[in-house]
């Protein structure tokens, strides 16, 4: 089968950073399906893996982890799905990832495709539903009936894109976005943010010109580090913080005071430790694409890059690495 892989941790200009190989096939086993991949969408992930992670010596690594496609075989223990349905999922952090013809997902982190759908479409949502889902309703532990405010730190990004429609659709939080550009401002409130500020600026100061003087949970989706001083001052007492990215040093004393709550998301633990719940991936999914066809949240595709090429996936990850993107690249096609 065809994949791209790499054997070198090389910048994404380089054309060995990702290279075009033909692999084995694998065969289903256990609770897995074999997914004939159709299409996939690419993260950040993708490139930190690529930059800190290398084979060993001649062999390959093959990135992606969100993908659409259609199940081709399923392993004896697979009580879910069938031969020929259209599935969306986001992969394990352990096992050889999406950017291969036949790919391998355990049933209980997959679910069948929005019927309204394309696989483009569908391929872009896994990864930051799951990451933003969890943040909402696992970490910072919302409900239906939650109200206050939530300051999205990167709401033009893919876990951002995703997070404002159902925190909107799903909660009664106030949602307030960041961001840059106005593209990307622009982004944000097409997909549903009450007001959006430039995390260019001081937050803090932002979030008091528009009469917030305190914001009762964030999610720092992206560059941490340089937020944080103002999200002390923004975070009122016995508030909430969710993030996803590592900063390299956390002073804990201004957030101490306001008896504040830290969270960390990293959407592979519940495949990565086997958890008695990892169901609940399956479950969210599921919920979603009912979501989207219902009308109630949309696809966060943003750009179509073409077919799945070393070329192109080059492309995607030096766009993501300049942190410029908006929502999110989808490649279709071998």
């Amino acid at each position: 089968m065809k994949a791209i892989a790499y054997q070198k941790s090389l910048p994404a200009e380089h054309p060995e950073s990702l290279m075009e190989i033909e692999l084995p096939a694998p065969a289903a086993s256990g609770r897995d399906l074999l997914v004939r991949v159709e299409a996939i969408s690419v993260n950040p992930v993708d490139t930190k893996v690529r930059m800190r992670k290398e084979p060993a010596e001649g062999e390959y690594q093959v990135l992606g982890w969100d993908a659409a496609g259609v199940v081709e075989a399923v392993g004896p223990e697979v009580t879910r799905f069938h031969p020929g349905d259209r599935v969306f999922y986001a992969g394990a952090l352990d096992r050889p990832g999406s950017n291969s013809e036949l790919h391998l997902v355990d049933e209980r982190i997959a679910a069948k495709m929005p019927a309204s759908l394309d696989f483009p479409q569908a391929a872009a949502l896994p990864l930051t539903t799951i990451t933003a889902w969890e943040i909402l309703f696992d970490r910072l532990g919302f409900t239906a009936d939650s109200t206050g405010t939530l300051l999205i730190i990167g709401a033009g990004g893919g876990v951002g894109s995703i997070m404002i429609q159902l925190a909107k659709q799903l909660t009664r939080l106030t949602v307030i976005g960041t961001a840059s550009r106005e593209e990307t401002r622009q982004w944000a409130l097409e997909l549903g943010a009450d007001q959006v500020i430039d995390h260019r600026n001081p937050l803090h100061q932002e979030l008091r010109k528009l009469g917030h003087p305190e914001v009762h949970a964030i999610t720092a989706l992206t560059r941490t580090d340089q937020h944080l001083a103002a999200m002390a001052e923004a975070i009122a007492p016995q508030g909430k913080i969710a993030i996803i990215d590592d900063p390299a040093s956390l002073d804990i004393m201004p957030f101490k005071q306001k008896s504040v709550s830290w969270h960390w998301e990293f959407m592979f633990t519940r495949s990565l430790f086997q958890t008695g719940d990892m169901i609940k991936q399956h479950e969210l999914l599921t919920e979603t694409a009912r979501l989207i066809d219902a009308g109630k949240i949309r696809t966060t595709l943003a750009e179509s890059f073409g077919t799945i090429t070393a070329a192109n996936l080059r492309r995607a990850h030096q766009l993501l690495e300049s942190g410029k993107s908006r929502g999110k690249i989808v490649l279709a096609g071998f």
